[in-house]
């Protein structure tokens, strides 16, 4: 009876200790699927659904074929490897074919890569062709997937190389237009939240995806004309090997709207391999990046300004003894003997500094630079010409350079003694070919811009940009057909004989030291031509500007028959008709 009693009670023991692992069982279910029921469709969500990117293109950069746009930076498709380490079980098979594969393209710390399985997002390569993508996918290695992409290719070569600037390996705009304009150029970036495999490809749309596509980048067409940026190019580069100067630079403009139809910069560099540029300098676009003391060349605005405050007129008289006292300063001429009663025009023809702060004396008593005439000569300089300012060109690192208000201490008669024949102050060749354009079109300032529209992507055509007026009045119309007549005098008597005939050419010389810590180097100038050209109405302006290292470089000897040269064909190339 008792042995019977024993071996029921182990029967019971047995059911309940069953009974009790079960309710763990159910109660361990229960907290599972009821309780943490949310927390654990969370995490599966997390674990099948990816978010990925939809890459957006990023836009075109065009130029133009006289009226037509023509591309001048374009896209190709290229690919970027990505691995999912967590996934990745034989992370050596995959090694050994991204190396095959990708040889120089292949990340080289891949083996450390693939063994942060913590992560979910290592790129193994990138620039991978459509080839290479292809032998990719065949290998079916779990845990890789592949990314299109673009990189930039330059049919055009270095062609305006400065200008356009290039994108960097993370694909982000670097110098000129394309830093300038990224945020146009690169669009915006669509997403995919979509269910996917071991191996990251989304499967079946479900109610839980997402979509929003990828807005791709702007395609930009740029004021540049690609024949007349090549034959400047040309020009710039054959000067530069007579003269045997290091650096040039040249802009040219059309006065009538501000855009920029040229902007040559030597030495230059190939966009394409600019990660094997070892000098950065190359990059710059020195016409907006390098403010410099231009020299004569702003001895036409001078006039200008005279000529607009009614205090000169072409033929008004001075008289030159060839040095001029502005306080305790004495200016002289670098051309001598001109001396004895002569006028404004003759000043201007042999680039007299005497008549040039004559100029800025009758601003103001007619016997000193007093602060009403440092008054006058900031507004027009400043606040009309847009010198010393940011002038808004679409190409990144300009530069506002320097003019000091007569506010200052450093602004006194000196200082501006030395302005008015483009000393005493830093500009760029922008500023100053805006400021010219202004004065010879009659008075308008235009927005310089190298911008002349957008490719509407819906008829793939033109989309144009209309030239921005910054300032009308900025001289008057009678101001304006004077100083533009004085400046053709001013080279028709000493430098017309390589013009075309028929034509109306206008230009003026710069030389100008150069400030090496703080003091006027002794062994080096350099040499600036700026001027116009056209018939009844000026069609382009050319500024042209070289140096070089220890050399002495001068406006009429090696910066003027650069300007010639490019103003001979430019009016071949626009076909121009000779005045009757």
């Amino acid at each position: 009876m008792k042995l019977e009693l024993q071996k029921g009670s182990r029967s019971q023991l047995l059911a309940i200790l069953v009974i009790g692992i079960m309710l763990v069982f159910v109660g361990r279910l229960f907290y599972l699927q009821v309780i943490e029921h949310d927390t654990y469709v969370r995490l599966a969500y997390e674990e099948q659904v990816k978010p990925l990117a939809i890459p957006a293109e990023r836009g075109e950069i065009y130029a133009l074929d006289g009226d037509e746009p023509v591309k001048l930076v374009l896209n190709e498709k290229v690919y970027t490897l990505i691995a999912d380490p967590k996934v990745i079980s034989d992370a050596n098979k995959v090694i050994e074919a991204v190396r095959e594969i990708a040889g120089g393209n292949a990340r080289s710390n891949l083996q450390e890569m693939l063994a942060k399985k913590e992560t979910r997002y290592q790129v193994l390569a990138t620039k991978l062709s459509r080839k290479q993508a292809e032998l990719v996918k065949a290998k079916k290695l779990t845990g890789l997937r592949l990314m299109e992409t673009t990189q930039r290719v330059y049919p055009e070569g270095v062609l305006a190389a400065q200008t356009l600037g290039f994108v960097n390996s993370e694909g982000k705009g670097q110098y000129g237009v394309e830093e300038k304009l990224d945020d146009r150029l690169k669009g915006k970036d669509g997403m995919l939240r979509s269910v996917t495999d071991i191996s990251n490809v989304p499967l079946t749309i479900g109610d839980n995806n997402v979509r929003i596509p990828a807005k791709d980048g702007e395609n930009v067409v740029l004021s540049i004309d690609r024949n007349i940026q090549a034959y400047t190019e040309k020009a710039l580069a054959a000067g530069l090997q007579r003269t045997g100067a290091t650096d040039g630079s040249v802009i040219v403009m059309d006065p009538q709207t501000g855009k920029i139809m040229a902007m040559a910069n030597l030495p230059t560099y190939n966009p394409a391999d600019y990660s094997k540029v070892e000098d950065g300098a190359l990059f710059n676009n020195t016409t907006v990046s390098e403010p410099y003391e231009p020299g004569s060349v702003i001895k036409t605005m001078m006039v200008a300004v005279g000529l607009d405050k009614n205090v000169i007129k072409p033929d008004s008289t001075f008289n030159n003894t060839d040095s001029i006292k502005v306080e305790d300063r004495t200016i002289t001429n670098l051309s001598k003997g001109h001396t004895g009663s002569i006028t404004v025009q003759h000043a201007l023809n042999w680039s007299l500094n005497t008549g040039m702060v004559t100029i800025a004396r009758r601003l103001g008593n007619n016997e000193t630079i007093t602060r009403q005439a440092r008054d006058t000569m900031y507004e027009y300089y400043h606040d009309r010409f847009g010198l010393g300012q940011i002038t808004g060109v679409e190409v990144a690192g300009e530069q506002a350079g320097i003019i000091v208000p007569p506010t200052k201490v450093e602004g006194n008669a000196v200082r501006y003694s030395n302005m008015s024949f483009g000393q005493g102050m830093n500009l760029t060749m922008v500023q100053v070919t805006a400021a010219f354009s202004a004065i010879i079109n009659g008075g308008t300032y235009y927005k310089p811009t190298v911008i002349a529209g957008i490719m509407d992507q819906g008829q793939d055509k033109l989309a144009k940009t209309a030239p921005a007026v910054v300032r009308e009045g900025v001289v008057s119309p009678q101001t304006s057909a004077t100083a533009k007549d004085m400046v053709h005098q001013a080279r028709a008597i000493f430098y017309a004989g390589g013009d075309k005939k028929g034509y109306v050419i206008g230009g003026k010389t710069g030389t100008s030291q150069v400030l090496e810590n703080g003091v006027y180097a002794d062994d080096r100038t350099v040499g600036t031509y700026l001027g116009f050209g056209g018939s009844d109405v000026p069609k382009y302006v050319i500024m042209v500007q070289v140096s070089g290292k220890k050399m002495k470089l001068e406006g009429n000897k090696h910066a003027m028959p650069i300007f010639t040269d490019i103003s001979n064909w430019m009016i071949d190339y626009l076909k121009l008709q000779p005045r009757a």
